[in-house]
């Protein structure tokens, strides 16, 4: 149509007088529609069987024509303003309300949709525009299944757009349906009125032609949108949300996932009074929030590992505020705590799974600030060791040593990812608050310069004579007195050395078989320690620790419930399952990779001189070696089953049930730990310059 009537054109500038009227054939057209009304009979001919699609089609063309022709940018042409003025969006959206004929719906969606995306002329903003829009968005999203779910998911992308384009365009659609001061009038009615069609004298079309002098201005004029009802009022009714929170349920793919990135779009409006008017005058975020329960709740009870709850971060903070908060209060507060705090193991289970992939996808910064909130708590409590599990993190922190090893898995996979977060409160109230001060180091003597002025291991409070066996004594000696670096500093060969010599020869396979050496261990390491210190590095961490005053009387010291379950679990290693014990030195590694001089003191350096009582990740890897070299004294053939069992787990020989397997697969488990502790302390603090230059040693020397 549009290539016709361009030749026609064409053709009458040449003669200088126009062969066609662009705004006859616009009201011809309309004209058309509105007589079909009037004169049909037959309410069962579907809509697309008429003529009415063909006349839409004609009248948007003229449109777009109309507006390439415009010489004035911003004028509204004729046609257009026949449209405007005559109210035909009103009329269209009744007559889509009234289903008649039967998929008018469908020719309505279509032909609005349609109309903002071609048209460029800012439409939306007309009272006689976003009012019908209004009121078509309260047409669909309501009914799942909707046979115009497709045409609905177009017009609210279209719409979507619009807004991005232009955020002030927010206040228009998400205008709410119960309005202050509105005139019954302007209410929408029920069936189609005849003057509504606004027919024109037939032997005069422009008989109804606008009149930019009398009442049709307030047409086609811009009109801000009403005013709007107080919080709790109108504002529940806004629709564009609804429309699009609906669409979002629907069993078609590509509608649901449409609609989503749609709503996505909106909240992402970068404009800090859209956003403000999203989130105070509209039910955007309770809306979000309760859908997503919805989608929570619709899960199998046992997650699948394609479902996945993805959230991510928006432009404004005043939306990702609001939302964090609703998605805090009706998800993690109403629905994951009760299910979390179950007697219930599968209800347990489930939800902390479902927890931790949650925390998996999250990218908000705002929605992580509420999961840190709502798993740490608000405020930063001391914890004593006899206090009971008070908040939801102590409750936590007990399933990570629960009678289910299935239980303690889940948990603890759960603090391992959440320790991966880039947020310091996770770090400092599990961990650093209960390290700051020192006290696990002995008062009363100054410091050592060296490493050569502390006591052998012997002398901790868990390293007795009585303890070792004679077997273990050569191994279980630290090396010879360390060097020290150029500027004073121990060298860390010392403490690699340490870890790496923990664990006793005849208790050591991985020389026996390939790919498991310790180079290994720090090339990954290496990566790992990179990706930790650009996370914390806008936290401010000091470079070593605070010096300690000798004369300070020592206070009692408490690691804190995480690390007292880490230790716990960790001394009782030769006793679990194997899958728990990779959990548990999983999460002890990714805390030991931290570049916290106090981390670093107390989970990595065997030479600390330790206050009487505490215990440190180094004194508890003696107390379990001495326990393995009483074990193994029971244990006939213990070498070969050893290396057996090693291969076993590597998958060189089929697995098959062996005397004391729980004990020697602990055993396996034990000497990896030891190369990976050893690895982090070198590549944490390398003894010759940059990471990047480093030359892994020979496994078992530095």
């Amino acid at each position: 149509m549009l290539s016709r009537l361009g030749a026609l054109l064409q053709e009458a500038v040449g003669a200088r007088e126009p062969s066609i009227d662009l705004l006859e054939a616009f009201v011809e057209h309309w004209k058309c529609i509105t007589h079909y009304y009037i004169e049909s009979t037959d309410e069962n001919t579907p809509a697309k069987k008429t003529d009415i699609p063909w006349r839409l089609k004609q009248m948007l063309d003229i449109l777009v024509y109309e507006e390439r022709q415009q010489t004035g940018a911003g004028e509204a042409g004729p046609c257009l303003e026949y449209l405007l003025q005559h109210k035909i969006l009103e009329t269209l959206c009744t007559l889509g309300k009234a289903e008649y004929p039967p998929g008018m719906r469908q020719q309505v969606f279509q032909f609005f949709s349609k109309l903002l995306a071609q048209v460029q002329h800012p439409l939306l903003h007309y009272l006689n525009v976003h009012r019908p829009v209004q009121k078509l968005l309260r047409l669909g999203g309501t009914v799942p299944g909707s046979q115009t779910e497709k045409e609905e998911v177009q017009f609210t992308t279209v719409l979507c757009s619009k807004i991005q384009q232009d955020p002030a365009l927010l206040t228009y659609i998400l205008e709410g349906k119960k309005m202050v001061s509105r005139k019954k009038s302007s209410r929408e009615p029920s069936t189609l009125p005849r003057e509504a069609a606004n027919i024109p004298d037939k032997d005069d079309p422009h008989s109804k032609a606008p009149d930019r002098s009398s009442g049709g201005a307030q047409a086609l004029s811009p009109q801000p949108p009403a005013e709007m009802e107080e919080p709790g009022g109108g504002a529940a009714d806004s629709n564009l949300i609804t429309s699009l929170m609906g669409l979002c349920k629907s069993k078609k793919g590509r509608v649901a996932l449409k609609a989503q990135e749609n709503l996505l779009l909106l909240v992402s409006v970068a404009s800090q009074a859209a956003a403000t008017y999203l989130v105070q005058s509209s039910p955007c975020c309770p809306a979000v929030a309760e859908h997503l329960c919805q989608l929570y709740q619709a899960l199998p009870i046992l997650p699948g590992p394609s479902r996945h709850c993805r959230f991510r971060g928006y432009q404004l903070e005043v939306v990702a505020d609001a939302l964090a908060k609703a998605v805090a209060e009706k998800l993690f507060v109403e629905i994951l705590q009760p299910h979390l705090l179950h007697v219930s193991e599968q209800s347990v289970l489930t939800s902390t799974a479902l927890l931790t992939a949650m925390l998996r996808q999250l990218r908000s910064p705002a929605l992580l600030r509420e999961a840190v909130a709502f798993l740490l708590g608000t405020e930063p409590q001391p914890a004593a060791p006899d206090d009971g599990p008070r908040t939801l993190c102590a409750h936590l922190i007990g399933h990570c040593d629960h009678l289910s090893d299935e239980i303690s898995i889940t948990t603890l996979r759960l603090f391992e990812e959440l320790l991966q977060k880039p947020h310091e409160r996770i770090i400092r109230s599990l961990v650093l608050g209960h390290l700051e001060g020192r006290h696990y180091v002995a008062r009363g003597s100054p410091e050592p310069e060296s490493y050569e002025d502390t006591v052998d291991l012997e002398e901790d409070p868990y390293f007795t004579d009585g303890f070792l066996d004679s077997s273990f004594q050569p191994s279980a000696k630290h090396p010879p007195a360390p060097l020290t670096n150029l500027d004073g500093k121990t060298a860390v060969t010392e403490i690699v050395n340490s870890f790496l010599c923990l664990v006793p020869e005849e208790a050591k396979t991985s020389a026996f078989l390939e790919e498991t050496g310790y180079d290994t261990y720090v090339h990954d390491a290496y990566g790992l320690f990179q990706e930790c210190s650009s996370r914390v590095a806008p936290w401010g961490w000091p470079l070593g620790p605070t010096p300690l005053d000798p004369h300070e009387p020592e206070r009692p010291f408490f690691e804190g419930h995480f690390l007292r379950m880490l230790f716990d679990r960790m001394s009782r290693i030769l006793e679990q399952p194997y899958s728990l014990n990779l959990q548990v030195t999983s999460v002890l590694s990714r805390l030991a990779l931290f570049p916290h001089p106090l981390i670093h003191e107390y989970l990595l350096d065997p030479y600390i001189n330790l206050a009487p009582g505490c215990r440190s990740l180094f004194s508890v890897l003696v107390r379990v070696i001495g326990d393995l070299m009483q074990r193994i004294q029971r244990v006939p053939q213990f070498p070969g089953k050893l290396l057996l069992v090693r291969k076993q787990l590597m998958g060189q020989v089929p697995g098959e049930q062996l005397d004391h397997q729980t004990l020697l697969q602990g055993v396996v488990v034990l000497e990896e730990f030891c190369k990976e502790l050893a690895a982090i302390a070198f590549v944490k603090f390398p003894p010759h310059g940059p990471h990047l230059h480093l030359s892994p040693p020979r496994e078992g020397h530095v």
